[in-house]
């Protein structure tokens, strides 16, 4: 439920108007030297409050570590990262207690949990649970660039308007630098004002709008995974659909393989010296489950923000009455540009739990 992996695992813990959140992250070899710099440009990456097509919700996101490291250096025990809530408004809550959201978790967890589920903000369900994933995936990523792993992602798309895709054969390493330091996170860098307005006119329209966020996966070596249950695609759509908002996950060429001829979809083999390299990567890097050498690339999409302020139909739980809700509170327009760093750290906790 809250834990995932096996060889690295993280639970993560808290709600969203609770004291805080945070993260317990195994599995790490001890000796590892933590890069707190590096870590705290991928919080600030998600951190709301910071621009405006956020939430306006400002939380430093600064983790406390409790345990598991010593003058810098993980020690080997469970490393335990805590973040304090510092800026939250549970009256803003009041009106959901028995009217549940549209499109949110207010009333399936109202059934599973008998009532009890806390609303606030969303409580265990709220995307603020996504600020210890990032530092988890921090920290794992700094693991993975022991071994030349390196991750990055990117906007892919905002409702009508894209971005540059990836090279799906050759990602360059500065392009990933690039994107892994950016609080928006574009290849084609005029596609931000486009999305920016795109994201602005459904906010003045008291509405949302969802997109979709490219990741790849760079310097995984060919032969890693495993075939049926445990094939590399299965690990990491684990992990992206823990991230809250996410509807929907594609490898490579994705859905669009299905319009293609065997011909064209398949990826030829040809020597780069001594490398076995192809010349397309429609498979995403992923055969049989397995890597092939090539960059994994995969997409996630994201649903628009549930809670708008427009009216919408919804229940009276307490009368069992039908009634219209309009949502109160601080929301994200649009959740895919602070959920780029999610994205990334989610696929380095898969990555760590498959090598």
């Amino acid at each position: 439920m809250s834990t995932y992996g096996n060889k690295v695992k993280l639970t993560v813990f808290g709600e969203s108007h609770g004291e805080g959140i945070g993260a317990v992250l195994e599995g790490i070899p001890a000796g590892l030297k933590l890069d707190m710099d590096y870590i705290l440009t991928q919080m600030s990456r998600r951190a709301p409050g910071k621009d405006k097509t956020a939430t306006p919700r400002l939380e430093k996101d600064v983790p406390e570590l409790l345990s598991g490291v010593l003058d810098g250096v993980l020690t080997g025990a469970p490393l335990c990262a805590f973040i304090r809530n510092t800026n939250t408004k549970s009256g803003d809550y009041s009106n959901l207690l028995t009217v549940p959201r549209p499109g949110h978790s207010d009333f399936a967890a109202y059934v599973k949990y008998n009532g009890h589920n806390d609303i606030r903000g969303g409580g265990h369900f709220s995307a603020r649970l996504t600020a210890p994933i990032v530092f988890a995936g921090a920290v794992v990523r700094e693991y993975l660039s022991t071994m030349g792993i390196k991750i990055a992602a990117h906007i892919y798309s905002v409702g009508s308007v894209n971005d540059k895709p990836f090279d799906p054969v050759d990602v360059d390493d500065k392009l990933i630098e690039e994107l892994t330091s950016s609080a928006f996170s574009v290849i084609d860098k005029s596609a931000e004002d486009r999305m920016r307005t795109e994201i602005y006119e459904a906010q003045k329209n008291l509405d949302s709008v969802g997109g979709i966020v490219e990741c790849a996966v760079k310097g995984l070596p060919a032969g890693v995974g495993a075939p049926l249950f445990d094939g590399i695609e299965g690990e990491i759509a684990k992990a992206i659909f823990g991230i809250p908002a996410v509807k929907g996950i594609e490898f490579g060429a994705g859905f669009n393989a299905a319009r293609l001829k065997g011909s064209k979809n398949n990826d030829g083999f040809r020597f780069d010296g001594d490398k076995i390299v192809t010349d397309t990567n429609n498979c995403g890097g992923i055969l049989g489950g397995i890597s092939d050498g090539m960059p994994i690339i995969f997409r996630a999409a994201f649903k628009p923000t549930p809670s708008i302020a427009a009216v919408q139909n919804s229940v009276d739980l307490t009368t069992r009455e039908n009634t219209t809700l309009s949502i109160k509170g601080r929301h994200d327009p649009c959740v895919v540009p602070r959920a780029v760093p999610v994205v990334e750290a989610a696929a380095a906790l898969a990555i760590a739990n498959i090598i």
